[in-house]
């Protein structure tokens, strides 16, 4: 196995770990503003790193440009969807969990 593959690997699986550790936080986390964070920050990343694994596997090509406008786009469109999100459930009244209840 080449050098190129053992990194691209590595990106893919780091990815594919991101989006297991943001589905987990979607299921334990307690209310709607944290469960919302674990998937942006998660799953941003996570898409990121699966492209970016791609790109490298795929070398120096017109779908490694195309990639990288799709990692691209992924960085600027979901920290604005979950932003978006967010907001809307906090102007329609979301309550926040605190500490002392229960989930």
């Amino acid at each position: 196995m080449e050098a190129l593959h053992v990194v691209s690997a590595l990106l893919m699986f780091s990815g594919v770990f991101f989006m297991i550790a943001g589905a987990l936080g979607i299921i334990r986390f307690p209310d709607f503003y944290t469960r919302l964070h674990a998937a942006g920050k998660c799953d941003t990343l996570g898409e990121v790193l699966i492209i970016l694994g791609f790109m490298v596997y795929e070398g120096f090509s017109f779908l490694s440009v195309k990639l990288l406008f799709l990692s691209f786009f992924i960085l600027l469109a979901n920290p604005v969807g979950t932003h978006a999100l967010i907001k809307a459930a906090y102007l329609t009244g979301v309550k926040m969990w605190k500490k002392e209840e229960s989930r």
